[in-house]
């Protein structure tokens, strides 16, 4: 009897030593599982930037008010500013230097497989028809390129790009190269090997005029870019036409930094989509990128910009 007490007494000693360690383990686990919900980067100021679609400072301009709007739904102060060309707003958010960006397709794709960005929304416009880029009442979340020629040009087919001088976006422009770059090499035009020569413009207005003054054969941009210039050539949708559309592209996104919380994550979709309610932020992101509402996005809607990718790395072979 008196060895079992002592055991008993030890057995209980032993208990109430590992409690504490036990109730330690616990603490740490649950404080360990309530950082990480809200583990990650909040913004004491928010950073906006966008990509030229066209002219830089009038973008610029047309876009500077979501400064006030964004505010006013965040509760923080708000820089928005346009980037020089893709490349630079990816490396920026890469950097840190920017946590929200409006980047097309393939900008998006790149900076996710680089730095882990988050897509948050994508764009939702009004449906396209030829030949004059008519606007439909049917929302959708997808845009196309075209490739544009003057029609007194003599220039009917892809074919007849050979040997001309094309003027295109940064390489990494979904519309202004990736899509008419490759679906001219599937039939049978290779841009870089068939005596093609590329000027590369800053904006998709810039690949229109281009045309519209002679200064380049062809240009690669989206699909009502003529749109935009308008107003200084009424008689665009006339001298300039389009000879060739390409596949649907998933439309622009509105992009975040990686390290971004979720919570701060949701905060900025749902601030996005309620400026695009409003009548003065409709205003804006129609006047910006011709958007009309944002809609919830995913990484994988944009594989299929993967698989052009892939296709446009055999422009070099």
């Amino acid at each position: 009897m008196h060895l079992r007490g002592n055991a008993k007494r030890l057995i209980l000693g032993l208990a109430l030593v590992a409690l504490p360690l036990t109730l330690f383990g616990c603490g740490k686990a649950t404080s360990s599982t309530s950082s990480s919900s809200s583990a990650g980067y909040s913004p004491k100021q928010l950073t906006v930037e966008f990509v030229p679609s066209q002219n830089a400072s009038t973008l610029e301009a047309k876009a500077k008010p979501l400064e006030g709007l964004l505010k006013k739904q965040l509760g923080i102060p708000v820089k928005v500013s346009v980037s020089t060309d893709y490349n630079t707003i990816v490396e920026a958010m890469g950097s840190k230097k920017v946590d929200v960006g409006f980047l097309p397709p393939d900008a998006y794709v790149l900076a996710h497989k680089q730095y882990h960005d988050k897509v948050l929304l994508q764009a939702e416009r009004y449906g396209l028809k030829e030949p004059n880029d008519q606007s439909t009442k049917e929302l959708v979340d997808y845009y196309r390129s075209q490739i544009l020629v003057r029609k007194d040009s003599g220039i009917k087919s892809i074919k007849d790009l050979k040997g001309k001088k094309i003027a295109v976006q940064d390489t990494t422009s979904t519309a202004g190269w990736i899509y008419p770059a490759v679906e001219m090499l599937e039939r049978g035009v290779n841009i870089n090997k068939d005596g093609i020569k590329t000027v590369q413009v800053k904006g998709h207005d810039q690949g229109v005029l281009s045309v519209y003054n002679k200064n380049t054969d062809a240009a690669f941009v989206f699909q009502g870019a003529r749109n935009i210039v308008k107003k200084d050539a009424p008689d665009i949708m006339s001298k300039v036409v389009p000879i060739y559309t390409t596949n649907k592209i998933p439309n622009d996104t509105i992009t975040v930094r990686g390290d971004m919380n979720a919570k701060w994550q949701k905060k900025v979709a749902a601030a996005f989509k309620a400026i695009a309610k409003t009548k003065q932020g409709h205003a804006i992101i129609s006047s910006v990128y011709g958007h009309e509402s944002y809609t919830d996005s995913k990484d994988s809607n944009f594989d299929i910009i993967r698989q052009y990718d892939k296709k446009a790395a055999q422009l070099n072979k």
